[in-house]
């Protein structure tokens, strides 16, 4: 198991109402989503950043051919 941290976190309570509709989710699984879409922002920011730098060559019928 992955070491993990219990804290308190204060929030109003209507951010937190919008935020459990919107996953449809409790309270913990919540505020965990939350976090975890914190952490990719990074990650989707250096993506970003390589947009059209990249030469991705696909030939869609070659492609195909794998197929059954």
């Amino acid at each position: 198991m992955k070491a993990v941290r219990k804290i308190t976190v204060v929030v109003p309570d209507e951010l937190l109402r919008r935020a459990k509709r919107a996953t449809g989710l409790g309270l913990a699984p919540t505020v965990r989503k939350g976090l975890e879409l914190v952490a990719a922002r990074e990650a989707y920011s250096e993506l970003r950043k390589l947009r059209g730098k990249l030469d991705l060559e696909v030939d869609l019928d070659e492609l195909r051919e794998d197929r059954p």
